[in-house]
């Protein structure tokens, strides 16, 4: 079994605190995601990422990490030091997590799915509950069309032995309103039973992909709008990406840096349907270069405007 670096999967150093962990997450994720990644083997890609996130979002897993860290080896085999036992089995509740989410390496550090054991005898039991991450795009939330999702199940022998792994696909469809983070119960559709047992629950983890334009507040969208300080000055008027495409917004003249504009409806749907709002967040940018006449227009309106930004600092 190979050793995994979850630090260099990252692009981080060792000692990278939580936002830099979240941060380098959030743009692999993005860059990774198989719906919209043109990367190759970007599906591989996308779950090594996720897996390393798994293990050092988490304070717990983090330190149990770092401490194996220490006996890897490179160009050989992994094996953990001798005595060596994870603090409570990272925090996996029996059969949550199916193997083939995680790669071996995680599996056999972090596991720990349960086995079936009764003196011998053989009575029905209930299957295992599945877990499983289910990415989601921001444009995804709006489509009212079904989603594919394939995973493997685990199975035992009445005796608690594991067998070959199930393979299933299914056809999801997002309920309006889902949001970051929330669990979907989809019933019987989890790991088989044992002795004639009912199948355990199949549960979706949804996590939305980090948008390069927009941030998630609720159900609200909040789009960093660039305004030239003429545009912020006079008034414009901008075409504006949205998740379901583009409109044309009237900035009013004088508008501020900071300044909040809302767009209504134009934001993620709620349980009953009804849609969010989408905030347009104001930015002043100027040119990153200017030549001699553009430098001497600015000098004069300067001069001109005789405007003191900070005045409030005197008072």
């Amino acid at each position: 079994m190979d050793f995994k670096d979850y630090y260099k999967v990252l692009g981080l150093e060792p000692g990278a605190d939580d936002k830099a962990v979240k941060t380098a997450y959030r743009k692999l994720a993005r860059k990774y995601h198989p719906d919209v990644s043109k990367e190759a083997d970007a599906e591989n890609k996308f779950k090594d990422v996720a897996e390393a996130y798994e293990v050092l979002k988490s304070a717990e897993k983090r330190a149990e990490y770092d401490e194996l860290r220490k006996y890897a080896e490179q160009g050989r085999p992994f094996e953990p030091p001798p005595g060596w036992q994870p603090q409570g089995r990272a925090g996996f509740s029996e059969g949550s997590r199916a193997g083939s989410e995680y790669s071996e390496f995680f599996e056999s550090l972090f596991g720990g799915a349960g086995r079936f054991q009764d003196a011998g005898r053989t009575r029905a039991r209930r299957g295992q509950d599945v877990e499983m991450a289910l990415p989601l795009l921001l444009e995804e939330t709006l489509s009212d069309d079904t989603k594919t999702i394939a995973f493997q199940l685990p199975q035992y022998s009445a005796d608690g032995q594991p067998l070959p792994a199930i393979s299933k696909t299914l056809n999801v469809r997002i309920p309006p309103g889902v949001g970051n983070g929330e669990r979907i119960r989809l019933k019987g559709q989890g790991a088989p039973g044992v002795g004639g047992g009912a199948s355990g629950d199949l549960y979706l983890l949804i996590h939305f992909v980090p948008h390069p334009l927009f941030d998630v507040e609720g159900h609200n969208l909040v789009l960093t709008v660039p305004l030239a300080p003429w545009e912020a000055a006079l008034g414009s008027q901008v075409t504006l990406p949205t998740l379901s495409g583009k409109i044309n917004l009237r900035i009013p003249a004088n508008t501020q840096a900071g300044q909040r504009l809302r767009i209504k409806g134009k934001g993620l749907r709620n349980k009953a349907g009804e849609s969010g709002d989408l905030y347009a967040l104001f930015k002043i940018v100027i040119p990153a270069q200017t030549d001699e006449p553009v430098r001497a227009l600015w000098a004069q309106l300067a001069e001109q405007a005789a405007f003191n930004p900070r005045a409030q600092w005197s008072q």
